[in-house]
């Protein structure tokens, strides 16, 4: 049960709703609550209330209007990219490639498409820091290479990738590039023309909007056919009646966040700093996870060896503190984090991961309280734990 002195730090499994956000989506509930396909009053302003919300988002991406689809989360805007795309290109070739880091919704969506409909993936490797080689995405590449999927910034160790370069080696062998860029957005540059991307992924519960709201840009000219069938909404790529109210939440958060984010990243990039630089001096055998320095200013991401992460988290909840242990999409599986064991850490440390995202309301009593109290915590872990692992010598095997 939430307390009122928790402190929050799993922001980047979700966000709250800020106030002006929720404040800008009230009258849609209840007031102009029409189904923007219908030719009534009520429809046309629900109707003009969307357009106006995608024209706002498309200004903020630095695209067309219509290049902007509305979908119902995240996860299925990848879906809606990795098989809208892969299943009209399918004559001209079945190859994607992706990396072993990306989220589940990208990972599964490309297993599927191996399993089910004859696709064949490359699944990249990645360096320590969570970092893909350049030269092995373009080695990748084949005469049957259709689609590229690269997430921006990775969810749970924050890693950023050089998504400007992976772009043009796409652009330069002419295949489509998808990128999950749900937690980019208030942190980094997402203007489609500059960072050269085909198809971006962004959803609104990280960025204090709702959930259950996502979008999914389509550079004009890429083929790609709706995978859900239905009314011709959303340009035919989305069918189902447009959901208003959170529409217009995701439209006025991603105008705040995209507003106040070299502000924002920089108060967070020292309260992340902060945390790192206490963890690793208050906690020997901690290993810090992702690139230390090209990643998410909100994002600390450790492996404290000789203790179980999930312990961690539960004494750090009964001090109202919150936190993660990995993705929250795979919080139900007991097997450790597949970025992790990617990153070339093995299991014993991969258990031992956890991770801090920060956000809008964190401050510097709040690393300073977890800082207090997480030291003794994993004291008292240690003394009955039956591994005694080494910084060193997990370093070693890694490499």
């Amino acid at each position: 049960m939430s307390k009122m002195n928790d402190i929050y730090l799993d922001y980047a499994a979700t966000t709250y709703i800020d106030p002006v956000v929720k404040k800008s989506m009230e009258r849609y509930f209840t007031k102009d609550f029409g189904n923007p396909g219908s030719f009534n009053s009520y429809g046309l302003i629900a109707k003009k209330t969307v357009d106006d919300a995608r024209e706002r988002i498309a200004g903020i991406l630095n695209a067309d209007a219509n290049e902007i689809v509305f979908t119902g989360s995240g996860t299925e805007s990848i879906n809606l990219a990795i098989k809208g795309v892969a299943r009209v290109l399918r004559e001209k070739g079945k190859h994607i490639i992706t990396q072993k880091t990306e989220h589940h919704a990208v990972l599964e969506t490309c297993r599927y498409l191996e399993k089910e409909e004859g696709f064949e993936a490359t699944y990249l490797d990645v360096d320590k820091y969570g970092m893909i080689d350049l030269n092995e995405l373009e080695s990748s590449i084949r005469k049957d290479t259709v689609l590229i999927s690269i997430m921006y910034a990775n969810n749970e160790i924050g890693t950023i990738q050089l998504i400007k370069e992976i772009a043009n080696i796409a652009k330069k062998h002419g295949v489509i590039l998808h990128t999950d860029a749900c937690q980019a957005a208030g942190f980094l540059d997402i203007d489609v023309k500059n960072i050269g991307v085909d198809l971006m992924t962004l959803n609104g519960s990280k960025i204090y909007a709702p959930k259950g709201i996502g979008l999914l840009y389509v550079k004009k000219g890429t083929p790609i056919k709706a995978i859900m069938h239905g009314g011709g909404q959303e340009f035919g790529l989305r069918p189902g009646t447009e959901n208003v109210p959170s529409i217009v939440g995701f439209a006025r958060a991603l105008e705040l966040v995209q507003k106040n984010k070299d502000k924002e990243s920089k108060r967070l990039g020292k309260l992340r700093n902060m945390l790192i630089r206490g963890i690793m001096e208050k906690i020997p055998k901690t290993i810090l996870n992702g690139h230390p320095t090209m990643r998410l200013p909100n994002n600390v991401n450790v492996s404290i060896l000789n203790i179980e992460g999930e312990a961690l988290l539960l004494h750090l909840n009964e001090e109202g503190i919150c936190i993660s242990t990995g993705s929250a999409c795979t919080s139900n599986s007991l097997e450790p984090s597949h970025v992790i064991l990617a990153i070339g850490l093995p299991y014993e440390a991969a258990h031992g991961s956890i991770r801090f995202t920060l956000g809008k309301k964190t401050n510097k009593k709040d690393i300073e309280r977890v800082l207090e109290v997480m030291p003794g915590f994993v004291d008292s872990l240690r003394m009955i734990s039956p591994v005694h692992l080494e910084v060193n010598e997990i370093l070693n095997e890694a490499k």
